[in-house]
């Protein structure tokens, strides 16, 4: 688990809410079921425009990352591609085909099978290279669901504080309902400039970050292989796969 995420999700609503606290305002007036409704169903409905389904869903799944990312264990990538340089050496490259059988990953399955069948290095980093751009793109394209979404909530939250106005426009007679309509007009604009700068944006941007570190790790794997295929040191190619690491 991110406890990270946890913490700067707390402390975010925590400063904000208890700001509203200590200027002596109530919490309960920054819960208006009209402006929620007007935001977060506009910038919803605007970001499913902007995307294809696969993509949207995907980005909506992509969510648990923020909370539980995949494992990024680069060390132990390390450690795994020098056991395997020690048996290529030792006993040829098909002395790895037994290592084949543990890997779940496809995308490590696949280069090792390369490998073992004699693939030319630069044949396997161009196929894999492939995979990297194609892996990378798919996962990009669900990070701007959130990316969009930010960029428009803020502009929805201003129609929602547009829309409150008419509202209290229309009603200036009537001095009962005036309050309702003003307190969805600026409800409506935090809720849309919050939403985007607490939530949307941040989650955008360590979804992408994310993504970017998975693609490291396959970059680390790929010269890894092509190292093997090469029949080089395994101290060397340890050394180069150090230099990934930050």
């Amino acid at each position: 688990m991110d406890y990270v995420s946890i913490i700067g999700i707390a402390l975010a609503l925590s400063a904000i809410l208890g700001g509203q606290v200590l200027e002596g305002g109530h919490i309960g007036s920054l819960m208006q079921g009209t402006a929620f409704l007007i935001v977060f169903g506009g910038t919803f409905g605007a970001t499913m425009l902007q995307s294809s389904i696969p993509v949207f869903l995907r980005g909506l799944r992509l969510t648990k990352w923020i909370f539980f990312p995949p494992s990024l264990d680069q060390y132990g990538l390390i450690e795994l591609v020098i056991s395997w340089s020690s048996i290529a050496r030792k006993g040829g490259l098909l002395a790895l085909e037994p290592q084949l059988e543990p890997l779940t990953d496809a995308f490590t399955r696949k280069g090792l099978q390369m490998v073992v069948d004699g693939a030319e290095p630069e044949k396997i980093r161009e196929a894999m290279d492939v995979e990297i751009s194609t892996y990378e793109n798919h996962y990009l394209d669900a990070a701007k669901v959130w990316q969009g979404a930010g960029g428009y909530a803020p502009t929805i939250g201003i129609l929602g504080a547009v829309m409150g106005l008419i509202h209290v426009m229309e009603n200036l007679t009537d001095p009962s309902k005036l309050g309702a309509g003003i307190a969805v007009a600026f409800v409506a604009t935090i809720y849309g400039v919050g939403s985007a700068n607490l939530f949307f944006l941040p989650m955008s941007n360590k979804i992408r970050s994310i993504v970017e570190q998975q693609v490291v790790m396959r970059e680390m794997l790929i010269e890894g292989l092509v190292s093997i295929a090469n029949g080089e040191n395994p101290r060397i190619i340890e050394s180069k796969l150090q230099g990934y690491i930050v």
